[in-house]
């Protein structure tokens, strides 16, 4: 079965919070960018933190990630996953991303905001670190436990 792949790491030496998600949803790998589904939470939430626009072109969303110090990748870099499910994940043939090159000194970052828990669960599994790892509600839409707040704590 062939594999799935995720995206490339945004990322660059000014980075001080890196936010990792699991894999890309089918919405996200159709559109060729993280959280590409308009229902997913994320760019809005980013968007109420900072209180700026984000335009769904993919070089303006970089841009502001970097703009506002952030890394962004996913934990799963490749996958036969056919849906979107998290839960699904856990039964599918993945391969992880070595983080090693994300960490000083080749980045400033002082966090990992995990989006969801199988980012969360599968990072602290596979990498170890000294820097904080912090458990963050999903921006999914299908999560009724968003939390803005705690998002909005973490980033400013």
């Amino acid at each position: 079965m062939e594999k799935n792949k995720g995206f490339d790491p945004i990322y660059d030496e000014n980075s001080k919070i890196l936010i990792l998600g699991s894999f890309p949803s089918v919405k996200s790998r159709v559109v060729g960018f993280y959280y590409g589904n308009k229902q997913n939470r994320f760019w809005k939430m980013l968007e109420q933190v900072y209180n700026e626009n984000i335009s769904d072109n993919t070089d303006d969303k970089k841009a502001f990630l970097k703009k506002h110090n952030i890394a962004l990748w996913d934990v799963i870099q490749e996958s036969d996953l056919k849906g979107s499910a998290d839960i699904d994940l856990e039964k599918s043939n993945i391969t992880t991303a070595d983080f090693s090159f994300l960490f000083p000194p080749n980045t400033k970052i002082e966090k990992v905001l995990c989006n969801g828990k199988t980012a969360y669960n599968l990072f602290l599994k596979l990498y170890p670190t000294e820097i904080p790892v912090i458990y963050m509600s999903s921006t999914s839409s299908a999560n009724p436990r968003y939390n803005f707040e705690e998002w909005k704590n973490q980033l400013k």
